[in-house]
């Protein structure tokens, strides 16, 4: 756990001195850390599990300025999820769970997290520069075929093949190792 928190500490102080792209590892890097947190203390429900990460890392990235340096990340980053949590529970009318973040489920997330991460950058690496970002575009971060393909400057079935091609590629070198 102190590792993780290191880790999580170092890209928040290089954000802090302007280094964006690890302001925004340090933001995607506790997404999982703080789903698990809140999946655990109100169930399954995706959406407002979702609703709370995203306000968490909001009030993250907003009072990021008033993070010590000199402490450690993980316990100020929870912190601002308790008090999240709290409203959650406020504006619901009822009283949550009080019981805290366990040490090692928050180091399995983390790490399951990072792992997948790597682990699919890898195998995207492998494939065609037009099917990687067609997949990325989609199936990891969400968007619709049209949207991937305005971006893309691509028509919709280009992206849709591109997409289906990279896929049918990924399971035969997976398949082979």
């Amino acid at each position: 756990m102190q590792a993780i928190d290191e880790q999580l500490r170092t890209l928040m102080v290089r954000g802090l001195a302007g280094d964006a792209r690890a302001h925004e590892a340090l933001l995607r890097a506790l997404a999982p850390l703080l789903r698990s947190y809140f999946a655990r203390r109100i169930g399954s429900d995706s959406n407002e599990v979702e609703d709370l990460v995203q306000e968490s890392l909001f009030a993250i990235h907003s009072r990021r300025m008033t993070f010590d340096r000199e402490r450690i990340f993980l316990p100020w980053a929870y912190a601002i999820a308790r008090y999240k949590l709290m409203d959650y529970f406020r504006c619901r009318g009822r009283s949550g769970p009080t019981r805290e973040l366990n040490e090692s489920d928050a180091a399995e997330s983390f790490e399951a997290a990072s792992l997948a991460r790597v682990d699919v950058d890898r195998l995207l690496a492998t494939l065609p520069e037009k099917q990687s970002a067609a997949i990325r575009s989609i199936k990891i971060e969400g968007q619709s075929v049209a949207d991937a393909a305005v971006a893309a400057n691509l028509s919709q079935s280009d992206v849709k093949v591109s997409v289906h091609r990279g896929l049918k590629a990924l399971a035969v070198r997976l398949k082979r190792e």
